[in-house]
């Protein structure tokens, strides 16, 4: 899942002996989209050795790196990941290794091939509906909006939302102004299923017709337009059509407005 256009050559980090001496010898590129996640850095270029991706991060941004780890274990199970390398977890820190997965981004590709549109954005419902039949008897992770509800009132009373990156929709509005339009939405009916979590263009990845997922740190039991409302508004810059037809392939003819709203405003307290 490589792209130039999407990385920047940088030193090495530091990190715990163990870790270093693993990874002595790659050349590090950075990755520029995104950074909700942490710093995730792409390993490469050392001769015998596979590429590497590794996330660090500090503070919170590690409780959510560790997050993601159990998740991903997990996961493994059920759809296509990437692999747990190495773990570490030190004081305030935390270093995720992991393999990588073959691929460009559902967004690269929407980008990149307007011809295949259509074939894809079916294919990314379909994968969604792969991952929403998990039974959410075997998953041991709630992400429902009740128990994000109550983290992201504890982000807004520390400062840690960035109101700058608000969607269009949104651009000027603060936090608070967020949290009491979600306020008058409540309550929803629930409808739960295994979620992603995040279910963007860029955490999906697509090799011929194999589809696989990164960025799982939020996955867990959620009602499915958790995962409906995060895809539906990034294919907006693809066009309502696509927009449609992503939820009538997925199997929604007559969406839940409320429920798309709800969940786009949580997203941008996180």
């Amino acid at each position: 899942m490589h792209d130039m256009n999407r990385e920047k050559a940088c030193a090495a980090v530091q990190m715990p002996a163990s870790l270093s001496a693993e990874l002595a010898g790659y050349e590090w590129g950075r990755d520029t989209v995104g950074a909700s996640g942490g710093a995730v850095y792409r390993l490469h270029s050392k001769a015998h050795r596979p590429e590497l991706f590794l996330k660090h991060g500090k503070d919170a941004i590690a409780d959510d790196i560790a997050d993601e780890m159990v998740r991903l274990r997990w996961l493994r199970g059920y759809v296509p990941v990437p692999a747990v390398v190495h773990f570490t977890r030190a004081d305030d820190e935390a270093w995720l290794l992991m393999t990588p997965v073959p691929g460009k981004t559902a967004y690269q590709i929407l980008e990149a091939y307007p011809e295949r549109r259509t074939a894809v954005v079916d294919a990314i419902a379909a994968f969604l509906r792969q991952i929403h039949a998990i039974p959410i008897s075997d998953c041991p992770f709630t992400s429902e909006h009740g128990y994000r509800l109550v983290r992201a009132r504890t982000r807004i009373d520390a400062g840690l939302v960035d109101e700058d990156d608000f969607d269009d929709e949104r651009e000027g509005w603060t936090a608070e102004q967020v949290w009491d339009a979600m306020q008058a939405l409540l309550p929803l009916a629930p409808d739960p299923v295994v979620t992603h979590g995040d279910f963007s263009l860029d955490n999906m990845l697509i090799d011929g017709e194999a589809f696989a997922c990164i960025d799982v740190g939020r996955a867990g039991i959620a009602d499915r337009y958790q995962d409906l409302a995060i895809a539906w508004n990034c294919l907006a810059e693809f066009g309502a059509p696509l927009q449609q037809r992503f939820l009538e392939q997925y199997g929604v003819l007559e969406p839940d407005r409320h429920k798309l709203h709800f969940h786009l405003m949580l997203d941008e307290l996180f």
